[in-house]
């Protein structure tokens, strides 16, 4: 498969490249959306991707060098080469939800609320993303046979796409493709549901994303490894555990309480001080205007033009 999308002599531009951007694009779209029925502004969401999105490629691209550092140990240039390929998922999850306690405490945002909004564009965006795997003839599954291929009536690029090194391979990067296709479905109605209490989705997408990763993972022949195991199994084996307890966790309330699809009420003291002193000096006003209003005035006397009249003394008038 030609992993080249663009080819500009000095630079070239690969499809790895174009679906990572892709996926950003739609699912910061989804973010900004979704975070405004709350009362998140688009600033607050541009400020957070302007680092997160470094800082997750990063953890990402450092998470897969230190499971793979016997090779890049050798070949330590290689390590900036991350338009090879080479990110991992769950080091960018890490990176990334340390960013995000950071950035909305600081911000004064509801952190587990946020991750509700986050985990729907991750679905989204780990199936596109998926596909610069293909392109790159990465993530691929065990050997198999061109029959077996064709019986799942797949489309004849993707086919050709997996023979690679002489031999025909499980699609596993498909397989996650759409296993994320559904969870997004699936995400977006039980957003919907009246009483969904606030890290619930997450504890969703936590459950979904590690019970597909771990029965993927096991047809992979690239995985990771600790030890005899392969570390992206443990990884989901923990997300499932930890998001199975996290939904009993967020549902051990009321449930007309904590409810994530409740919006903001902004307060007074949500406002920023400058507004809030704006909001001040406007009430101060209206009361300085409506004490004038009410103040008494002096009666003026009336104005009397008419002429005294005569007095009658009995010897003469008299004025």
């Amino acid at each position: 498969m030609n992993p080249i999308f663009l080819d500009l002599g000095i630079v070239s531009i690969k499809w790895y490249a174009v679906f990572i951007f892709i996926a950003l694009i739609v699912g910061g779209a989804y973010v900004i959306k979704e975070s405004k029925r709350f009362g998140i502004s688009e600033d607050d969401i541009i400020n957070l991707a302007f680092w997160l999105i470094p800082f997750a490629l990063v953890g990402a691209r450092l998470y897969y060098v230190f499971f793979n550092w016997e090779y890049y140990s050798i070949n330590k240039i290689e390590i900036l080469e991350v338009w090879n390929g080479g990110l991992a998922i769950h080091g960018a999850l890490l990176v990334g939800l340390l960013y995000i306690i950071l950035y909305t405490k600081k911000k004064k945002i509801k952190t587990l609320r946020f991750l509700d909004i986050m985990v729907v564009a991750l679905l989204i965006g780990q199936a596109i993303g998926r596909w610069g795997n293909f392109f790159n003839s990465e993530a691929y599954g065990t050997e198999t046979t061109l029959e077996f291929l064709q019986n799942l009536h797949l489309p004849q690029f993707i086919i050709d796409g997996m023979y690679i090194n002489g031999a025909y391979h499980q699609p596993t990067f498909l397989y996650e493709s759409i296993w994320c296709i559904i969870g997004f479905i699936l995400i977006l109605i039980y957003r919907k549901y009246k009483y969904l209490k606030i890290g619930q989705l997450t504890s969703f997408y936590l459950v979904w994303y590690g019970l597909g990763r771990l029965l993927i993972e096991g047809l992979r022949t690239d995985s990771l490894m600790l030890g005899d195991f392969k570390m992206a199994q443990i990884v989901s084996i923990l997300m499932i555990i930890i998001g199975v307890i996290m939904h009993i966790w967020a549902g051990r309330d009321s449930k007309f309480v904590n409810l994530y699809n409740e919006k903001k009420k902004v307060e007074f003291t949500d406002l920023p001080e400058n507004i809030q002193q704006l909001q001040i000096n406007n009430l101060n006003k209206i009361i300085n205007e409506t004490k004038t209003q009410q103040q008494p005035t002096t009666p003026q006397q009336p104005v009397n033009n008419q002429q005294p009249k005569p007095v009658d003394t009995g010897d003469e008038f008299k004025w």
